[in-house]
């Protein structure tokens, strides 16, 4: 944990410099797990806002400190759930485009042994984001939390509030399905 449970039963009491430090600690965290979830270098700030408005207007609502970690983690996946089904009424790509630095960058490094691997790690991310963007945003995110974000079964239990072995057949099946769009997306390239 980032940080005490005495700090986080001072945010809750309402101590604003409380809850600033506990932000402070989790912003990087939880900014790189919504980076991860959405796609969108963009917006990652935006959802990053809204989860920590919803923790400070439902911090109250926390029984215990102890499970205040896989709590912050339901938050954040919920809000990256809303911003996923906003997009998805909008109609707009899920693509992220490569922003104009990028783009200078590469260029900048072009023929170099830096922009071959660089060119190597972008398009294994694109592969990977093809193949997660072949299976369902619930897929996706348990895979994401539990293989990128390092997360335990125990701490996906409480945040899924489901106990371990449904988490486990939840992330066979998902892992099954990364597996067929794979082999799909082989058999399509053949």
């Amino acid at each position: 944990m980032l940080v005490d449970f005495e700090l986080i039963k001072r945010a809750q009491g309402g101590d604003d410099a409380a809850f600033n430090e506990v932000v402070t600690a989790y912003r990087k965290r939880i900014l790189g797990t919504i980076s991860r979830l959405i796609g969108r270098p963009e917006d990652v700030e935006d959802v990053g806002q809204e989860v920590f408005l919803r923790l400070y207007f439902s911090l109250d609502q926390l029984r215990t400190p102890e499970v205040f970690e896989p709590w912050l983690y339901r938050l954040t996946v919920n809000a990256a759930y809303d911003y996923l089904r906003k997009q998805k009424r909008r109609g707009e790509s899920r693509m992220a485009d490569l922003s104009e630095q990028q783009v200078i960058m590469a260029d900048a490094v072009a023929g170099s042994e830096a922009d071959q691997e660089s060119r190597r790690r972008h398009k294994l991310r694109e592969q990977v984001q093809e193949l997660l963007g072949a299976v369902s945003e619930e897929d996706r995110i348990l895979l994401l939390l539990k293989e990128v974000e390092g997360l335990s079964l125990k701490e996906l239990e409480k945040v899924y509030s489901v106990n371990e072995n449904a988490l486990k057949v939840r992330l066979f099946r998902a892992r099954q399905r990364v597996i067929k769009a794979f082999e799909a997306r082989e058999a399509g390239n053949e």
